[in-house]
């Protein structure tokens, strides 16, 4: 029987002897900041304009809004008009017109974003089923088209539309016996009026953005549905929604954070004196006060407090949207 207690142990080969030197440890130089901008030179180049924009007519504006918190006089300055604080906030909030403007300003956004928001994304789910290139292309166009259109002349044609004496609703409204209406010179008809003309002039720009998310999809997911006997809508419901959740979560979070941000162009424009009760806005008033009636604090303070509104609104779903496990801005 062999005696393995007498048997030398074989050397360990990972184990270096003891009197080798330790390995050298590569260092990584480190670069400093100015190294790195000089050796991106280029890319700042190209940054700078866009930064310089911002700084110019995003971030420098924001000195002139201590005016909402001062007596304004333009012959004193910024500096030199008197410091009043939150009074002229203070005078809004308390004012009769308040409650009317807010509840305007809410109900027409919220409608239509409501109404407006969902008709892209189906037009682009649509849109992306059509097998004709042509047909799809001729359709992407005509949706797409209105777009291009300004305010003022969308607002000539709805005047020219809706006339109650030689518009073409109006007169197709006598021919079938019913009475000729003022649709815009009755309160009630304004919101209806102009949430069907703005989905109808940006339903199709927003419809494009959803179409280039959807050409990101893989065709073979649509392939093995196919295999599995999927139809179209079974397609459009597992495989083309669920993939344009984080644009849709995107761009509806930024939808909320402009809800207060009504377009002021449009809204003065289909203003007339009868329907003002609807139509009467937190924007419009801000420039009837600001400059048809020279009260640069009072409109500014207005101003301020509508862009803090939207920012609060724009956090808090940022945050809803985060909690919810969907795409968020940050």
């Amino acid at each position: 029987m062999t005696d393995t207690s007498r048997v030398p142990s074989p050397p360990n080969p990972v184990a270096p002897p003891s009197d080798a030197p330790a390995a050298a440890i590569p260092t990584r130089r480190r670069v400093s900041h100015a190294t790195r901008v000089l050796q991106s030179w280029q890319l700042y180049v190209l940054l700078a304009p866009g930064l310089i924009y911002l700084l110019v007519f995003k971030y420098w504006p924001m000195y002139g809004a201590q005016i909402a918190f001062r007596n304004y006089n333009p012959s004193a300055g910024f500096l030199g008009s008197p410091w009043v604080g939150l009074a002229h906030f203070e005078r809004f909030i308390q004012s009769f017109q308040f409650e009317r403007l807010l509840v305007n300003t809410l109900t027409i956004n919220t409608i239509g974003l409501l109404a407006a928001f969902p008709v892209p994304i189906i037009l682009a789910l649509i849109v992306n089923q059509l097998a004709s290139e042509k047909f799809k292309k001729f359709v992407q166009t005509v949706l797409y088209a209105p777009s291009f259109i300004s305010v003022v002349v969308v607002v000539g044609m709805i005047f020219l539309l809706f006339s109650p004496g030689t518009g073409l609703v109006n007169n197709a409204i006598t021919l079938m016996g019913g009475q000729s209406i003022f649709f815009l010179g009755e309160p009630g008809w304004f919101r209806p009026l102009f949430i069907g003309s703005d989905i109808w002039q940006n339903a199709g720009f927003s419809m494009i953005i959803y179409l280039a998310a959807l050409t990101a999809i893989d065709p073979a997911l649509h392939e093995a549905a196919k295999v599995d006997g999927a139809n179209k809508f079974q397609r459009m419901w597992h495989i083309d929604i669920p993939s344009i959740m984080p644009v849709v979560s995107i761009l509806f979070v930024l939808a909320i954070g402009n809800i207060f941000n009504l377009g002021f162009e449009k809204v003065y424009l289909m203003q007339t004196p009868l329907n003002l009760e609807t139509s009467e806005i937190i924007n419009t008033y801000v420039y009837k006060a600001g400059l048809q009636q020279a009260q640069f604090s009072y409109s500014a303070a207005i101003g301020l407090f509508n862009s803090v509104l939207n920012l609060i609104l724009l956090v808090t779903f940022n945050w809803v949207a985060r909690k919810s496990n969907q795409s968020s801005l940050w």
